[in-house]
């Protein structure tokens, strides 16, 4: 129980953590920290919460069980949430302010660029896990619902697969990234294994 009285006190920090690059996004403006072209930077770096975010809940689960504490659970949804809106900022801005809302820019984008496309199709299967994250659609979707929102491992890995693209030169930091992602599956189909045998194994008579 002491435990689970944490997590109240944690979701404060939580919100504090994840927002940190969006107030840092907001004082660049008229504290001139953006850079000679801000767009840019703007685009990266909601781009880049938002992948690290989606890992960040990606590791909720798979890692809970190693650090023992089975509450942290809660906060995997919050998280999620968190990394959808910054991935709502980063199309918004690229649709926006980098390419003036023009359709026929956004759609030549999204068919002739291949990272633009992984990067889109990524952000569209976030779509409906933040629509469906309520506890309504949990209950309305059922099993449905973990099935769905499996695709979060797809959205991560186009997210890196983006990412990796887009920088082109320095691909330190995609491919750290993609490091902490396979892990994170493999943790998971490690898991997946354990409980498999572990019903597989007949009970003692």
């Amino acid at each position: 129980m002491r435990n689970r009285g944490n997590i109240p006190r944690l979701k404060p920090l939580l919100w504090i953590a994840a927002l940190l690059p969006a107030l840092w996004i907001a004082g660049g403006v008229p504290g001139g920290w953006l850079g000679a072209n801000p767009i840019e930077k703007v685009t990266h770096v909601t781009g880049l919460s938002a992948l690290t975010l989606l890992l960040v809940t990606l590791a909720v689960t798979p890692v809970r069980p190693w650090v023992g504490w089975y509450p942290v659970i809660q906060l995997r949804r919050p998280l999620g949430l968190f990394a959808f809106f910054y991935a709502f900022l980063h199309f918004s801005i690229w649709m926006v302010l980098d390419l003036s809302f023009q359709l026929s820019w956004i759609a030549e984008d999204i068919m002739e660029r291949p990272y633009i496309t992984v990067g889109f199709t990524a952000f569209v299967l976030m779509i409906p896990l933040a629509i469906t994250s309520t506890k309504g659609w949990i209950w309305r979707l059922g099993r449905r619902w973990t099935s769905l929102h499996r695709l979060i491992y797809a959205s991560a890995f186009l997210g890196v697969i983006h990412f990796y693209w887009l920088v082109k030169a320095d691909t330190r930091l995609p491919i750290l990234l993609a490091t902490i992602l396979a892990a994170l599956l493999a943790l998971r189909i490690f898991r997946w294994r354990e409980k498999r045998r572990h019903r597989a194994t007949p009970s003692p008579s």
